[in-house]
This record gives structure tokens, sequence and C-alpha cells, in this order.
């Protein structure tokens, strides 16, 4: 509601240039001149004085300056500058001048005052008796308060944001030139008053902000073009096992893994910031500062517009990568767990009664529920591997793997990568990481057969696995923690091979913790008969025949025979008897058995005439007693039948066949 007064609906008059002429004429002295001239000069001195009063000021500073000086320029006693107090019917003030000082600053409701209309965006002016015009207004009545001048402090678009009043116990005459003065300070205090504002919109968006920076998931740094570290959110710091003084400083490339594939990664990224590219959802092994443990991130990062700092955003997929890698670990494993079912050893194969054969299984027995390294040696084909899988099955690691590799199967380059594995890029032809034989035993066992064959610089090796438990992957740099028990195997004297330098002693005595010997069959020629009997079933099974059993004379046969390829030589021997088998019974003459070069050495306890006896009667055997002719013994052994018949008789051997023509 408007009062008696002025009020100027158009508060937006030029406020940047100070006059040049006064806007009206003031008092004239009797000449009419100088009176005017007076006056005008003291204007610019007051105006000129707010200004230097104002212009290094900001914030409260400011607005107490201004008041002061609008105040004394006006000849007032009181001028304050207010702000809506969050609703636009009450206010606050800025800055509060009374009578020659600055007072504490005060809030009140707009209703009944002059006020009121100022904020409605209309320039009031009440010269005199405004007490009267406001009688709700206590305050102006209680204060004596005679003249009001208020107007509304706009922004750029014309929007209300508070507003500059000034009031005094005396009339205050309408004078042009004291409004202009006064507009102009309203605009500055307008100004001022929206910069604060934009300030705090400033300020609350950035607290905002940086509580999402700070408190957020993912990674942010900022570094330089060398990869120097400026500034680095929680997660980040997190992430990458910093503490909060180190980030400044930190050089990122000094994270990333020494793998040849994390090195290659970090360079080409770099490289393309280089170039100006943005390299995006990049994989990098790094390692965290504080325990060089291996971290996995997905890095993002991009140059800032100025071209000298880079915004870097990671995600930490470490978990996501341990996870493929142990699916990836778990899938190498069940291949290799569906080649050991397919195969055909089991432990129900350990067949026996004599008392060497079961002295070894109570050694089996003893030594599988503890963690014990084992050494089982033996002659090929006695079963090393039977024993290793009946000492896993019996162990607390049964639930877990049991992973065998053949030490002299593969070449000497390959059985470091094989064993402990390697990284992308490693070697030649190493175009993806490997999983090694004891990251797939983890938690489990490992056969290590042919032991004796292993190369020396991969002896160390195995040396520190078995005395700390750890490895590391062919062309890798961080150690690999393992919980494997250790079962080798070998045909070999080992400790021969120590004292020929060709064998490590240290390594020898780690892995003989608990040595088994395997007796031959030879040694055991009791069990031959329950050996038979079992493998006939299982090939008449595999091969489809009926067989019922075998003659006395076979098993005699077979019992007698010395064996130099032990278990396996008797396998190989009864399988091919079965494939010839016409009938039920099972016959196998003296030609069926195989020769053995190993034969002399296999049985070394026989003297020279004893071998030449045996080897003799085998090729007679082989001949039905037949000697001369060309499919007679006398050829076969390379001799003169008349020098074969001599030595029959020296070695007393009777023919009980007739002689060929």
């Amino acid at each position: 509601m408007q009062r008696s007064g002025h009020v100027m609906d158009d508060p937006s008059e030029p406020t940047a240039t100070l006059p040049t002429e006064p806007h009206g004429e003031g008092p004239k002295n009797e000449r009419g001149e100088a009176s005017d001239a007076s006056a005008y000069s003291h204007e610019i001195a007051a105006l000129r004085s707010i200004v230097e009063g104002t212009a290094r000021g900001t914030g409260d500073a400011f607005f107490q300056s201004l008041v002061q000086h609008l105040a004394a320029s006006l000849g007032v006693n009181h001028a304050f500058v207010a702000e809506f107090a969050g609703v636009r019917t009450r206010v606050r003030t800025l800055a509060y001048w009374e009578k020659g000082r600055i007072r504490e600053n005060i809030e009140f409701d707009l209703a009944g005052t002059p006020c009121e209309d100022v904020v409605r965006g209309r320039l009031c002016h009440h010269p005199l008796s405004v007490w009267n015009k406001f009688p709700a207004d206590r305050s102006l009545a209680d204060l004596g308060i005679e003249s009001y001048l208020g107007v509304p402090l706009l922004d750029g678009d014309q929007n209300v944001l508070g507003h500059l009043a000034v009031f005094d116990e005396h009339p205050m005459p309408a004078e042009p030139r004291r409004l202009f003065t006064f507009r102009i300070f309203a605009a500055r205090a307008a100004s001022e008053l929206e910069r604060l504002r934009y300030e705090q919109k400033l300020r609350e968006s950035e607290e905002k902000y940086r509580d999402l920076y700070e408190e957020a998931p993912i990674g942010y740094v900022q570094e330089d073009l060398e990869s120097r570290f400026i500034s680095a959110n929680r997660a980040a710091i997190r992430i990458l096992g910093l503490k909060p003084d180190e980030v400044v400083g930190t050089i990122g490339m000094s994270l990333v893994a020494d793998t040849p594939e994390a090195q290659r990664r970090v360079r080409e990224a770099f490289a393309s910031i280089g170039r100006g590219t943005d390299p995006a959802g990049v994989v990098l092994e790094l390692r965290r500062k504080d325990n060089s443990r291996p971290v996995w991130v997905q890095w993002w990062s991009k140059p800032e517009p100025n071209g000298k700092y880079t915004r870097t955003v990671i995600v930490d997929i470490t978990d996501r990568v341990l996870m493929e890698q142990e699916k990836a670990r778990l899938q190498q494993q069940n291949l290799y767990l569906q080649e050991e079912i397919r195969s055909v050893h089991n432990i129900d194969e350990i067949i026996g009664r004599s008392p060497v054969h079961l002295a070894v299984l109570d050694k089996v027995g003893r030594v599988a529920p503890t963690d014990a390294t084992v050494l089982i040696c033996g002659e090929t084909g006695t079963g090393k591997e039977l024993i290793a899988r009946a000492i896993h099955s019996n162990s607390k690691r049964r639930d877990k793997p049991l992973i065998k590799l053949n030490c002299a199967a593969l070449p000497a380059g390959l059985v470091e990568s094989e064993l402990f594995g390697h990284e992308k890029g490693a070697f030649t032809g190493a175009i993806s990481r490997h999983t090694g034989r004891f990251e797939l035993a983890n938690g489990g066992t490992i056969f290590l057969d042919e032991i004796g064959e292993l190369p020396a610089d991969t002896q160390a090796k195995l040396l520190r696995v078995l005395q700390e438990h750890e490895f590391d992957r062919v062309g890798g740099t961080s150690p690999r923690k393992v919980d494997v028990r250790v079962i080798a195997a070998t045909n070999r004297d080992l400790l021969k091979a120590v004292r020929e330098k060709l064998f490590r002693e240290d390594l020898y005595y780690r892995l003989s913790v608990f040595p088994i010997q395997l007796p031959p069959l030879r040694e055991r020629s009791e069990d031959v008969p329950l050996l038979v009997q079992f493998l006939l079933d299982r090939f008449a099974r595999k091969i489809g025949k009926r067989i019922d059993g075998v003659s006395r004379e076979t098993m005699e046969r077979l019992t007698a025979y010395t064996w130099p390829g032990n278990v396996r030589e008797l396998e190989n021997i009864l399988e091919r008897a079965v494939i010839l088998a016409t009938g039920p019974m099972l016959e196998i003459g003296p030609d069926i058995r195989s020769e053995s070069v190993s034969a002399t050495v296999a049985a070394p306890r026989l003297a020279l005439e004893d071998v030449e006896r045996h080897h003799i009667l085998n090729v007679l055997g082989q001949t039905s007693g037949v000697i001369d002719g060309p499919k007679g013994a006398a050829t076969l052994l390379g001799l003169h039948p008349n020098t074969l018949r001599s030595r029959l008789k020296k070695l007393g051997i009777k023919r009980t066949s007739h002689e060929g023509s």
C-alpha cells in the first residue's frame, strides 16, 4: 500500500559515471552562483570519498565502509544495507551505521515499515514525518526519525536481493544530486551482494562436489605430464595404498607393476595422451605403495585444456581380475583332472601281499596324513605314480587336486614355465599369461616324476618353493605364495648324481624328508599271480573277451621271469596275450615273452655264464630247439651251428627238440 511521500517506480538510472553538472539547482547566494558551485564541489568530494572508502573492501568490510561513507556524504545519522532473511517478508542487515558507529546487525519483519515498499522494487523517499506515516513501526517514533530514503538492490536480471536505506531525525528534502549519489552506491551494494550470492552458491556447489569427489568409490587423480601427483581423492589414496601426506609428488609410473605386459600397456597409454587422444578403460596392474601387493585398476586419463595436467580416473577391479584368474585356473585344473580321469591309473591297482610290498604300504599309511615331502625311488614300471596317488588320497588334501609333471618329458627351457607359469610377453611366444603347475596345485599336492632330470637352474627355484613356499612366474616381479605338498619320484641314483654335481645336495635333502624305496617285481615274485589275475580281468573287459584263467605252465613261466620292465612289462605282455587269445584259458608260450635290453642290468647278481645260459635258452625257446637253418637259433645268435653246439655242451644245456636239417 502506497503512502504519502515520494515512491518512484523506476530505480534503475545510470550509476556508472559521475555527473559533470548538477542535476538541479541548489540554493543561490546574492549573486546566484557561488552557493551552487560550492555544493557541487562538496558532492563530488563526498562521492570520491565513498568510492575510495569502498574500493578495497569486500563482504562485511565493504558494506560497513559503504554505510559509513554514505551516511557522512548525505549528512544523516542512520544508514543500513539489508538482504532477505530466508523469506521475502523479513530482512536482516549486513551493515548498520548509527550515530557515528557500526552497531550490531538486526533482523526484522517488513510489514508496516517504510522498507516494505522498497523491496517491492521501488525507490521510496519520505522527506519528513515518516514516523507518522508508519505508526506500526514503533522504532521510528522511539528514535525520533523524521525522514527516510530507501532503494532496492537489484541483480542483473532485475530481481530484488535486498535494499539500502538512510534515515535521520531531521527532514531530508529531495535533492537530485543526493538521489543520484544514493543510486550509485545502491548499484555498488547490489553488485557486491550479487557477488556474495554467487560466491555462496559456488562454495555450496564446491562443497557438494567435494563431498562427491572425496566420498566417491572411484579414484580421481590430478597429475602432471610426468605422472607426478598433484591431488587425489580418498578412493585413490585407498586403492593405491598412499598416505594423505604422500599424495603430492608421488610418481604414478612408479606404482606400475614391473612386468613386460604392464609396462607395455602404460607406455602405450601415455603415448596416446602425448598424441592428444584419450586412453579409455586400460587395465593396468599396479603395486600398492604401502605393501607392494598387486592391485588391478581400469584407467582413464584426459589432458586438461591447458595441456599441462591430466585428469585420471581409476576403478579398482582387483576382485574381478582375481576372480577371472581363479576361473582360468579352475578351468585349467578341470581340463587337467579330466585327463587324469581318462588315465588308466588307480590306487586300487596297488596289488600284492609280499612282505616287501606290505612294508611299502605301511610307510604310505604313516606318511600320508602329514604334509612331509616324500621322495619315491624305484626302477621304471614299479608303480611310483600309484604310490604318490595313494599318499595324496589318504592325506588331508584329498579334496584338492593332485597335479603331476614329468620333468623329463619337457625341454629344459620350458620346465620352469610349466612349473611356475609365465607372464604375457615374458619370452618369445608368450602371447598370454600361463598358470603353472604349482598354482594349479595350490592347496593340494604336486607330483614331480623323474625329478633327477630337472635342469640345474630350475632346481634352485624348486628349492625356494620348498623353503619359502613362494615363487615368481617367468617374467614376473612379485612373489606368489602357495600351499603345496611335494611328492617327487626318480629311477636314478640321486646320491650318485649329488656326488657328480649333477643334482643339488640341499635340494636332495629337502626332497628326501621321507624316502620310500619301491621293490622291483623280481623281488616280490609271490605277487605275480595276484597281479596277473587283476590285469587279466581288466584287459578282458577292455577288449571284450572272455578269459577264465591262466594255465599252470603259463603262471609258472610268468612267476619265474625276472621282469626287467617290472609291472609295466607285465601289463604289456598280458594285454598282448589277451588280444591273441583264442580260448577262455590264457596260454603264453616261451615266444611271447619280450626280450629286455636291460636284462643283464636288471639282474646284476647273476654270473656271466648264468646270463649267457639264460639268453641261449630264450632263443632256443623261440625256435623250438631248432639250431640250423635261416630261422634257427645259431642264425639268431650270430654263431656257427657247431660253435653253438659247443656252447650248449659247456653250459650243460640239453635240447628237448630235434635239430633242424
